[in-house]
């Protein structure tokens, strides 16, 4: 778990949040579950987004699992009984973690998964719709769903389509078996498998250069993707017309204009 300071908790302990300078840490805290995503960490991920979202300071956000075994080793299945037994149960599901999904997923600036022993499942949903993924030889992906007899989400699915084409796609959700970092980046489910030891830098190295940039020119590469990997009919470009005005009526533009004159590094505000 990458070190910090000022550390605050939500979901009763099991979702932390923290700050270091421009980044913000956010912290899955099940260990003894191998941090298996509950309903709990659902509502609690999306409260610390939502202070990052409003947070102009923070530019870029790390998700880390705690403990070396598991990023998020899935949903918590010890729920299971109680609030996903039947399809109407798990609409309910749905219902009370939708606030922290939509958060989530909805979010405007670039998150980025420091992944360390397992993703699967819900973890790896979790991990693909996160911006960058950055992993370690010993993790392991997979989507056990055919073990379980369910329906892998339409839209981690496309995600996962997305991200490593039909052929890969298929080998994962009919195997349902195991792949380690460095398969992983071999297909593209994650954009670097570095050594354990070097992660925390690794993924620091990324965030901060990410917090070194232009946040509205970063936030609009970031739609821009987002759009784009939309079906044609269902792009915003009213939008992505808009925040390319932004860009270029910004303060930061002017800055970055003139610090490149200047030749000294640019002091962006994300205005």
């Amino acid at each position: 778990m990458l070190e910090s300071v000022g550390t605050t908790a939500f979901a009763g302990g099991k979702m932390l949040a923290a700050r270091d300078g421009g980044i913000g840490l956010v912290t899955f805290n099940q260990p003894e579950k191998r941090n298996a995503m509950s309903m709990e960490m659902w509502i609690g991920l999306g409260e610390i987004l939502e202070e990052f979202e409003a947070d102009d300071t923070i530019s870029v956000v790390v998700l880390s699992g705690a403990g070396d075994k598991a990023f998020v080793s899935g949903a918590d299945i010890s729920q299971f009984e109680k609030n996903r037994h039947n399809a109407d149960a798990q609409k309910e599901y749905d219902r009370l973690t939708g606030v922290g999904r939509e958060r989530f997923h909805n979010f405007s600036k670039p998150i980025i998964a420091r992944i360390r022993g397992f993703c699967m499942g819900g973890g790896l949903a979790i991990a693909m719709a996160t911006d960058l993924r950055i992993g370690t030889p010993d993790s392991q992906f997979g989507i056990p769903a055919a073990r379980l007899s369910i329906a892998y989400a339409a839209d981690s699915v496309k995600r996962l389509i997305d991200l490593v084409g039909p052929a890969h796609a298929r080998m994962i959700l009919y195997t349902a078996r195991r792949i380690n970092g460095h398969e992983a980046e071999r297909i593209g489910l994650i954009n670097q498998c570095v050594p354990a030891e070097e992660l925390d830098e690794a993924v620091m190295s990324i965030a901060r250069t990410i917090s070194e940039n232009a946040p509205l020119s970063v936030r609009a590469s970031k739609m821009t993707i987002n759009e784009m990997l939309k079906d044609e009919s269902q792009r915003d470009m009213k939008a992505l017309k808009e925040i390319g005005e932004i860009c270029f009526n910004s303060a930061d533009y002017k800055e970055g204009r003139t610090a490149f004159m200047e030749k000294r590094p640019p002091r962006f505000v994300g205005r």
